[in-house]
């Protein structure tokens, strides 16, 4: 039993597990300050998680915001022109409120970002360390998956005037038939159309399963762009023998002014909300006046100390018991070449009865 290991919190050990998944593919560490200017939030807020943040004027007049995402500072950093791929990871905490919440929170995040020049193979091996990632956490996970230029596609194919597409999400996003129907019935959409957009809230399975399905209604550019990808990600994911573990959701949606490609969502058995998500967000890339493709994901690591680690049959490998007898160097000496092993210890002069 390593003493690393053994002696972490949930939380900790899987951040552990998590950054030398994301070494091992060749991703570096990115570290930031606490602060940036609040400009930099506030031009992208609705790119936020939140909608509130913590504030404060520095020495020389400029205002700050305690960081609420790290995703927006990455772009940042991250230079035009350039046709290698970027890999980055993260494990930093950031501060904001939820969506309509009125309290602060301090909010443990890892996750990684992919930015550059990139291809179908950078996509799926996103989505495989995402995959890889739920499975670190917990055997009992899936990862749930959307792409929103089928979904645009298919609104367009339905007669969804263009304004309206935020509204369809909307109902997409909560599986709302009842007002979906309400909205076909408003703008007098065909039955056909109407069936097409409930497609998008029933519709739920293996990406194979789902692409079968929609492949007639597919005649929009932007759905077959998005059917060809979802294909290649398919064949990877089966190659790699995870095929399973990732299903088609389209309540699965984010913001259109921001994310353009697939999205997409973990769950962990045993807790309500997601623990990640992620997706292909050139349009922030856009709005931020760089011109490069990104997709990544976020794992909000404080929901993770709700889950039951596994039990430790023994709390330490060895027990060492000492009296006044004892040659306290050569206990020192003996601690020292134990643990140097790789063993963990505890050094008592009696045996506790809640020592295991």
């Amino acid at each position: 039993m390593c003493l690393e290991e053994s002696s972490m919190r949930n939380d900790e050990r899987i951040a552990f597990a998590l950054r030398e998944l994301y070494g091992s593919y060749g991703y570096s560490r990115f570290k930031m300050g606490k602060f940036e200017e609040y400009e930099l939030y506030v031009r992208n807020k609705d790119f936020l998680t939140g909608d509130r943040m913590i504030t404060f004027t520095d020495g020389d007049g400029t205002l700050l915001a305690l960081k609420p995402d790290v995703t927006i500072s990455i772009i940042k950093n991250t230079q035009d022109g350039d046709n290698t791929v970027r890999k980055v990871y993260y494990q930093e905490n950031v501060y904001r409120t939820g969506r309509g919440e009125t309290s602060y929170r301090e909010i443990m995040q890892t996750g990684l970002e992919c930015i550059g020049a990139l291809d179908a193979y950078q996509v799926f091996e996103v989505i495989f360390l995402a995959v890889k990632s739920l499975e670190a956490i917990s055997p009992d996970y899936v990862l749930d998956l959307s792409h929103m230029g089928l979904v645009s596609g298919l609104m367009a194919l339905s007669g969804v005037p263009e304004e309206q597409y935020a509204r369809v999400l909307s109902y997409v996003r909560e599986k709302n038939p009842t007002e979906l129907m309400a909205f076909c019935r408003e703008f007098q959409l065909s039955e056909r159309s109407c069936a097409l957009l409930k497609l998008l809230i029933d519709t739920y399975g293996t990406i194979k399963t789902v692409l079968n399905l929609l492949e007639p209604y597919c005649t929009e550019e932007a759905s077959k762009r998005a059917l060809e990808e979802l294909r290649i990600i398919d064949q990877l994911l089966t190659a790699s023998g995870l095929e399973e573990r990732v299903q088609i959701d389209f309540s699965v949606v984010n913001d259109m002014g921001y994310y353009n490609g697939i999205v997409f969502q973990g769950f962990i058995k045993g807790l309500a909300d997601g623990v990640l998500s992620g997706g292909r967000y050139d349009k922030l890339v856009e709005k931020m006046g760089k011109q490069f493709g990104a997709i990544g994901f976020a794992i909000t690591l404080n929901e993770l100390e709700r889950l039951s680690p596994a039990r430790q049959e023994y709390d330490v490998d060895m027990l060492l018991l000492y009296d006044e007898n004892t040659n306290l160097v050569e206990l020192s000496k003996h601690s020292a070449e134990l643990t140097s092993q790789g063993k963990q210890i505890m050094v008592q002069t009696i045996k506790g009865e809640r020592i295991r």
